[in-house]
């Protein structure tokens, strides 16, 4: 058991990613806070946790938003008397469309889901962690961060900002024993998330452009990202902070 009694929040955990990122961690023993905005999502998640022998509880919580994410901390260390790792997984993306086409209200939310909800973690969780020794964040951010295509801009911009602020983090909190690192998935077709991504619904055309690009001949999967946070979570990666573990079958354009 990797994770062995490790209080551990995943954020956007009621599918996709974040559902395979919490199982993982749940089935190497870590107690998980199911985090969504979802309710129904989330209590099947930890449902289908708690069924095979995990511990794992909800918390319904908007990660843009303080007093939620204030809130959602507290719940960690009032359930299992501490928070060892938080995983910022929720995430957001405007349609792949060209810049021009993006409207505010899509750019507001794009930064407000996927760079304001780091900020906030980082706001409530980091006087836990300083008061308990240490503990660790792990960032979902993306390959469009480092290698950004057209379509996406705002998208990239807000992956690149995770990406950077991350790096920061760890140079800034290291001295108080707090991790800070990122895992960087490419295109996985079976999230939420993917027809925006694509621009439109996954066509058979579509699916192949993308899986062109990725030199392993397939798609990223939220067990492939799951296993790289379960390293950066467990005690392993006790001595690794501030890199971006790149989640993407080499992916080269």
């Amino acid at each position: 058991m990797r994770v062995q009694n490790k209080s551990i929040i995943v954020t956007g955990a009621g599918g996709g990613i974040g559902e395979g990122i919490a199982k993982r961690l749940a089935a190497e023993g870590a107690k998980v806070i199911v985090n969504d905005i979802n309710a129904s999502a989330g209590e099947k998640v930890v449902a289908e946790i708690v069924a095979a022998g995990g511990i794992a509880s909800f918390f319904a919580a908007d990660v843009t938003q303080s007093s939620d994410v204030q809130a959602l901390v507290a719940a960690a260390v009032q359930r299992y008397g501490r928070l060892d790792v938080m995983v910022n997984n929720a995430g957001w993306t405007h349609r792949n469309r060209p810049a021009l086409e993006v409207s505010e209200e899509e750019f507001d939310k794009c930064y407000a889901v996927n760079v304001k909800s780091i900020y906030l973690a980082t706001i409530h969780a980091t006087p836990v962690f300083r008061a308990q020794g240490g503990g660790s964040f792990i960032n979902i951010a993306s390959t469009a961060g480092v290698r950004p295509r057209p379509g996406l801009t705002w998208y990239n911009g807000s992956k690149g900002a995770v990406i950077t602020t991350s790096k920061s983090l760890a140079a800034e909190l290291g001295p108080n024993n707090i991790r800070v690192n990122c895992i960087n998935p490419v295109f996985n077709p079976d999230t939420g998330l993917a027809t925006e991504f694509a621009g439109g619904p996954l066509t058979d055309e579509r699916k192949a452009l993308f899986r062109a690009s990725i030199p392993l001949g397939r798609f990223s999967t939220a067990l492939d990202v799951a296993n790289a946070a379960l390293y950066l979570a467990s005690d392993e990666a006790a001595f690794i902070s501030g890199v971006c573990i790149e989640v993407d079958g080499a992916r080269c354009v």
